[in-house]
């Protein structure tokens, strides 16, 4: 069993999924890539994700309706939430609820993979 570290991106952006597919990738992690918080769902892969990058506007499902849903369903998955609109209340409400960090648009990458590694290493 491969035991490489699973990221799983839900934006609805394609340029976004690309940018952090290849980021992933090159660090060495295994991706997978969601342009809907259902598509994300319908894989069933919430208990083999070590972190989700989830975006917060998403058509359909929002990001925090998915937190809530994976919280709820007691699918355990340390989010990192991104969003071009990072207002404090959706910030708040998604920190209160579990996520692990909240990043906004345009993302300091040094800062995401320092995030995802210290998750990462905390689930090894």
């Amino acid at each position: 069993m491969d035991n490489t570290p699973r990221i799983s991106v839900v934006d609805d952006d394609p340029s976004a999924r690309n940018v952090l597919n290849r980021l992933f990738k090159s660090v060495g992690y295994r991706v997978n890539l969601y342009d809907t918080s259902e598509s994300f769902l319908a894989a069933g892969v919430a208990d083999e994700t070590d972190c989700l990058i989830l975006d917060v506007h998403l058509p359909g499902k929002s990001g925090i309706e998915l937190q809530r849903e994976l919280m709820l369903s007691e699918k355990h998955c340390p989010i990192v939430f991104i969003s071009a609109f990072d207002d404090e209340p959706t910030r708040a409400r998604a920190l209160k609820d579990g996520a692990i960090d909240f990043l906004g648009k345009p993302l300091d990458i040094g800062n995401l993979l320092e995030v995802i590694d210290r998750i990462v290493a905390k689930n090894t």
